[in-house]
This record gives structure tokens, C-alpha cells and sequence, in this order.
């Protein structure tokens, strides 16, 4: 067992190596910071939505950097695209922790986490699964890839991106970081489980491009909610975040050796039942009666 200060709490320590783990291994294979699955598996063990949300964001951080390193040595990393997302990330993510940090003082914290896993994960998921199942049957089928035509042709300032052979808005990067940064502050997400389909099917990136440029946003985004949590709300308990960070630091490199062997469709169908699977006990656990229908609480101000 190790205490937990800022969670005032106890809990194994195999438990925490092997959660920070796992979520390594998605962050590698998929290119999201493993945020939205971290943080529900920490509220499961007991730990405050608050200090789950803002600790949290630090393991999303160490398995970030473990994970684009290994696709930066394979050339699936954008800088360009990356260095713009990062500008709307940074802008989201402090207005973001400025958002959070009302909703903490206004005791209503607990509830917009909750609701927002699940209204984006089902949501979310669902997209992704029904893309997913389409684009497997058109490939069974031997029919030809079709070509995602982007609806936002129209925005002005348009520039060249040769990684990831774009020639797109530059607003359009600048706005998809910026969500992924409000929900890594709100949600204590890196923003990929958002950022990567939003990448896919609004800026139209290449997948195989797609996961290491992510990384490379979420890595300074959550750096910056880490940071701002800290000082702002006091809910980042370090020996917590240090443990998750072991763990996701090793799971990181093991999951982008396995992310290259599958296909994209494979990709997008397996991250779609799991963005679906974790979105459905947030829901169960909203709708399902407490053992206590009363509870006292006492404040110390």
C-alpha cells in the first residue's frame, strides 16, 4: 500500500503501476494520451474526480513523450501541423483550468466530469465505430478508398502542410487543439481521444501521421494543464502522478511497436469499442442508486 496526500488515501501500489501501464500501451498504439481512460479507472479506486482529473494529467504527460519519441524515430510526426496545434491546445487548456477551477469553488466539479466522459466518449465512440465498421466492409469488398472530402476548403488562410500533404486552413489546426485543451484541463485528458478523429476526419491527416503529431501536441498541453492545476487548484498529488508516470513511461514504448502492425481501420474499430466501453460504466455509475441515499459532509473553511 502507499498513502496518497492530496487524495488522502491508501491504495496498492501494484494497482497504480499496472493502471499507468495500460494506459501507456493505448497511448502508444493509438496516439492519445490514455487521459479518458485513466481517470475513470482512478475514481473506480476511490480517488477524488478532482485529483483523478488533475494528477492524471501528468501520467498523460510521461506517456506522451515516451510514445512520440518512438514515432518521431519512424518519421510519423508533423511538426508544422503539430507546432499549430499546440497554440490552440495551449489557449484551451488555460482556459480550460480557469473554467475548472469555478466549477470547483461552485461544487459542481464532480458532475460536469462525470457527464462529460459521457456525452464525449458515446458520442465519440460511436462515430469512430460506425466510420470504422464501413471502411472494413468497402475493404473486404475490394472497393476503392474514397477520398474524405473536407468541408472546410472555404476558411482563409490556407497553407501547405508536405508531411502530412495537406493544403488546408491554418485556423483549422489552431481550432482542434484548442477543444483538445479545454477537455485536457475539464477532463484530465491529453485531448487524443477527441483530437486524433478530429485530426482524421476534419484536417484529413494521414492515421500513420496522425499518432505521433498527436503525442507531440499532448505532450506541452498537458504540461501546461499539469502546471496551471498545481498553482490554480492544489489537486495534483505528486506521489500519485510519479507512480502513474513508471508505468505509462513503459507502457508507451510497448504499445507504438504494437500500433504499427495493424491497420488503420483495425486501429479506429479497437479504440471505438473501448472509447464505447468506458463511456457506458460512466453512465451506469451516474444512473445507478448510491448504497447510502443520504450523506453528511463537513467543510472546513
Amino acid at each position: 500500500m502507499i498513502y496518497l496526500p492530496i487524495a488522502g488515501l491508501a491504495v496498492p501500489l501494484w494497482e497504480l503501476l499496472a493502471i499507468g501501464g495500460g494506459v501507456g500501451i493505448l497511448s502508444g498504439i493509438f496516439g492519445v494520451g490514455g487521459g479518458f481512460l485513466l481517470t475513470p479507472l482512478l475514481i473506480f479506486l476511490g480517488i477524488p474526480p478532482t485529483v483523478a482529473v488533475a494528477s492524471g494529467a501528468n501520467q498523460v504527460l510521461g506517456s506522451s513523450v515516451s510514445g512520440v519519441l518512438t514515432h518521431w524515430r519512424k518519421g510519423n510526426v508533423d511538426v508544422q501541423m503539430g507546432v499549430l496545434l499546440l497554440v490552440g491546445g495551449l489557449a484551451g487548456s488555460t482556459a480550460g483550468v480557469a473554467i475548472f477551477a469555478f466549477l470547483k469553488r461552485m461544487g459542481q466539479i464532480d458532475l460536469v466530469i462525470a457527464l462529460s466522459y459521457v456525452l464525449f466518449l458515446v458520442v465519440v465512440g460511436g462515430l469512430m465505430f460506425a466510420e470504422s465498421l464501413k471502411a472494413m466492409s468497402s475493404a473486404a469488398k475490394g472497393a476503392p478508398r474514397r477520398k474524405r472530402h473536407n468541408r472546410f476548403q472555404g476558411w482563409p488562410w490556407r497553407r501547405r502542410f508536405p508531411k502530412s500533404r495537406l493544403y488546408i486552413s491554418a485556423l483549422l489546426p489552431l481550432a482542434v487543439g484548442a477543444v483538445g485543451g479545454i477537455l485536457s484541463a475539464i477532463m484530465g485528458v491529453g485531448g487524443g481521444f477527441v483530437l486524433v478523429p478530429m485530426m482524421i476526419y476534419i484536417l484529413g491527416m494521414p492515421t500513420a501521421v496522425v499518432v505521433g503529431t498527436s503525442l507531440f501536441q499532448v505532450i506541452f498541453v498537458t504540461a501546461n494543464v499539469t502546471f496551471l492545476q498545481a498553482v490554480t487548484t492544489h489537486t495534483v498529488d505528486v506521489v500519485l502522478a510519479m507512480m502513474l508516470l513508471v508505468g505509462g513511461a513503459v507502457g508507451a514504448q510497448l504499445g507504438a511497436k504494437v500500433g504499427v502492425r495493424l491497420r488503420a481501420e483495425q486501429l479506429r474499430l479497437l479504440l471505438a469499442l473501448i472509447v464505447l466501453g468506458v463511456g457506458g460504466r460512466m453512465a451506469y455509475d451516474l444512473i445507478e442508486p448510491p448504497d447510502d441515499v443520504y450523506a453528511l459532509e463537513v467543510r472546513v473553511d
